[in-house]
């Protein structure tokens, strides 16, 4: 008799557990660890292959998004659209990038925790609403950049692990953006 009951409450316990998982309210923690490659992967015909690519450093153009708040991002973490993340469509997740508007030369380092973009010519990566205000192109939804890797401080990982703006980067200097615009365009972009 014991038995029985038993085993119907951990029945109960089990489907629970269960439809509880499928409310959407399990995520995986803000952490830089593990880091994940991933094996390549088909979006709308294309193959993307997530690489380590230490000396990532890449001009094109970036776009943002931010209607997706609470959805589940590609490393598992709740998608927050005020936060200083990114989308790249191969580089490690999380990763760190340092984002320069080509035509402002400001520049912010941003924690890429999500797959994108998956259209548009020389898009290179996607912005959350938080990045893209920083950045200061909100207004725009289309955007030359140049997108480089980097390995911010801890200071600075932690600000944006926990939603926070890492300190802005110095501006650009205007000789060396009219190089990267014209970069840009001899590549046909």
């Amino acid at each position: 008799m014991w038995m029985r009951r038993y085993a119907a409450s951990c029945g109960a316990g089990v489907i629970a557990l269960l439809l509880t998982a499928c409310g959407g309210g399990q995520y995986r923690p803000v952490r830089d660890v593990p880091v994940r490659i991933g094996p390549p992967y088909v979006v709308r015909g294309v193959t993307y292959t997530p690489a380590a690519d230490p000396g990532y450093d890449m001009l094109g153009y970036a776009s943002w998004y931010g209607s997706e708040s609470g959805n589940r991002t590609a490393n598992g973490e709740r998608f927050r659209a005020g936060w200083v993340t990114a989308a790249h469509t191969s580089l490690p997740l999380p990763s760190y990038v340092e984002v320069t508007a080509l035509d402002t030369g400001r520049t912010i380092v941003v924690r890429v925790n999500d797959r994108g973009p998956f259209s548009g010519r020389g898009r290179v990566i996607d912005l959350s609403r938080g990045a893209a205000e920083k950045l200061g192109v909100r207004a725009q939804g289309h955007v030359p950049v140049r997108v480089r890797l980097v390995d911010p401080p801890e200071k600075d990982r932690a600000r944006l692990r926990k939603g926070k703006p890492a300190p802005m980067r110095p501006t650009v200097p205007e000789a060396t953006l009219r190089k990267l615009r014209a970069q840009l365009r001899a590549a046909g972009l």
